[in-house]
């Protein structure tokens, strides 16, 4: 899940390969390395999906921890997409805690669990947001359709649209069959976006209409597809004041 890379190869310009590496893994993580350091390359580099971009030589204390933080990621989001169906599930039995808050959370999100309703959780990290989301789905009349997870703060903007949605053949370089989005592979299931906040503002624009119509486009596609989901939603921002700046 992890490559470390050369910017100046002898057939290839690493900048532009993480592009590629993102495409066609996009679970990957990228750490680009040169000896020949500019700040648009680092900047570009970024913004093609790279982990980090460091120069060789004043940065060897740096390079341990750094593979160390992108291994992590990497393999967070490889569970996170491999989480198409939780192992044995989460149910409310699972939820820890007696707080009259804690508590009061569980009452509320029991009451809801048998509707189709959408739902977001909020909380600090580490709150058990994604234990809620799961128990929620497992007390839910979809409890035998697929539950999705995906973390919409792991990914670059234009990977997460292609995990959401999916994507066409040739949609872009590296793209070389049809692949399906977790909004697809949810059918009939449910579908847990974590980190919500976080989504860029343009695709909220897209989840909208997947709230309003149960419709979405592939991306390289043309015409729409309609699937029945329902959507588990949790943030440890405060929206409202996402909201008021513009962000959400």
């Amino acid at each position: 899940p992890l490559v470390l890379c050369d910017v100046r190869l002898p057939d290839a310009n690493g900048v532009e390969l993480v592009r590629t590496i993102k495409q066609v893994q996009p679970l990957s993580e990228v750490i680009l390395l040169t000896a020949y350091g500019n700040i648009p390359d680092g900047v570009q580099a970024i913004k093609n999906g790279a982990f980090d971009y460091l120069v060789k030589g004043d940065d060897n204390n740096r390079i341990i921890p750094m593979v160390s933080k992108a291994m992590d990621k990497a393999l967070l989001q490889w569970k996170m997409k491999k989480k198409t169906q939780l192992s044995g599930g989460y149910t409310f039995s699972d939820l820890i805690g007696s707080s009259p808050a804690i508590l009061a959370a569980a009452v509320l999100a029991k009451k809801v669990a048998p509707s189709n309703t959408t739902v977001l959780l909020t909380g600090e990290t580490g709150t058990g947001k994604e234990i809620f989301a799961a128990a929620i789905h497992n007390a839910s009349p979809r409890k035998e359709y697929p539950f999705v997870a995906i973390n919409c703060s792991a990914f670059s903007r234009e990977i997460l649209e292609s995990e959401l949605f999916g994507h066409k053949a040739g949609a872009f370089t590296g793209a070389i069959k049809d692949t399906k989005g977790i909004f697809e592979e949810a059918d009939n299931g449910t579908v847990f976006l974590d980190e919500i906040g976080e989504m860029p503002l343009d695709l909220q624009a897209k989840l909208l209409r997947v709230l309003e119509t149960g419709e979405f486009m592939k991306v390289g596609d043309s015409k729409n597809m309609k699937v029945n989901v329902r959507i588990i939603a949790a943030t440890n921002r405060d929206l409202q004041k996402e909201i008021e700046a513009g962000h959400f």
